[in-house]
């Protein structure tokens, strides 16, 4: 009997990115085909004319996320710690995305603390839950394994870069299974947004203890004086980190240095959701409910179209 379209396209696409030592597929584990993953709110922009409510999330990471076989919930700030652990045992990976919040003060450092503690917890216990971090969550995960801010200034806040792919990358849980010809691309063309003024340079990684054992470097790139980490992944954890934003190509249209349409770009879009989402397919934590789920989804909310020139062209407004 033939199977559904679907569920071939996800066993093809979880068994693609399957690796030593962490991927549970490859030790017969049934897959989850209908993964969904949580995407963290923040606080709303300073000046933003189209806010509602107090935090938001970019309608980009959706796309991303849906893009490439999953579903999404918006987690909520200012919510309760067992509300949050409710969540994490609803859903199946967590993406951090960009922004600009203070990495230690703010509600969405204190929500992705919580989250990076329970999946710590999760892993170690043999519950496979993967964490995704863009940007500003790339700067968070590094604040939450250092437990201090070791970033430094760079001028990378509008800039297109190729990766300086490290003999890491080869190997990597991430990169080993992307086609050749963008591993070329990424690492020849100038096809990674980056939009960050803070970036963790290699010398303070090398110098941080806790930071050297838990990630392991699969990129870098240089803004002329320093070199700074772009692609980095745990050793031991599914929790992966880019300093760019793959998500921004094929989704974001706002004219302005660094932003990359070409078709290299789009792949390495496609290419990191889907690994992200192959991920999170390893996961079997569900909602006590159909109609539970059915309430949680992004569905339940509509994006603001913020006009075409705008740094994101639409969010999605919380209370």
């Amino acid at each position: 009997m033939c199977r559904p379209a679907a569920a071939v396209f996800a066993v093809l696409t979880a068994c693609l990115w399957c690796g030593p030592p962490l991927c549970a597929a490859a030790k017969g584990q049934q897959l989850n085909y209908r993964p969904i993953i949580g995407v963290l709110a923040q606080e709303n922009l300073p000046g933003d004319q189209f806010a509602r409510g107090s935090s938001y999330i970019a309608a980009s990471y959706v796309k991303y996320l849906e893009g490439s076989g999953a579903r999404v919930v918006p987690i909520r700030i200012n919510r309760t710690e067992e509300e949050y652990a409710k969540i994490f045992y609803s859903i199946n990976g967590l993406l951090l995305p960009g922004g600009d919040v203070d990495l230690q003060t703010s509600q969405f450092s204190r929500a992705a603390r919580i989250f990076y503690n329970l999946a710590l917890k999760a892993n170690d216990a043999g519950d496979y839950f993967p964490i995704w971090g863009t940007c500003q969550g790339f700067q968070q995960l590094s604040v939450l394994t250092a437990n201090k801010n070791l970033l430094t200034l760079t001028d990378t806040k509008a800039v297109a870069l190729p990766l300086t792919l490290l003999p890491a990358a080869q190997s990597s849980r991430l990169f080993r299974n992307f086609p050749k010809d963008l591993l070329q691309s990424l690492a020849d063309e100038n096809i990674t947004s980056n939009f960050h003024s803070w970036s963790l340079s290699m010398q303070n990684y090398t110098r941080n203890a806790k930071l050297k054992r838990f990630y392991k470097v699969l990129s870098t790139n240089s803004d002329g004086k320093k070199e700074f980490i772009s692609t980095m992944e745990a050793y031991r954890y599914p929790f992966y980190a880019v300093q760019w934003h793959p998500e921004k190509s094929p989704f974001e249209w706002i004219d302005k240095p660094g932003m990359v349409h070409s078709m290299p770009a789009i792949r390495a879009s496609f290419y990191t959701a889907s690994f992200l989402v192959s991920e999170a397919m390893k996961n079997h934590h569900n909602f006590s409910s159909p109609a539970e789920e059915e309430r949680a989804l992004i569905y339940n909310f509509s994006p603001v179209y913020r006009g075409i020139h705008a740094v994101f062209v639409q969010n999605y407004y919380f209370d």
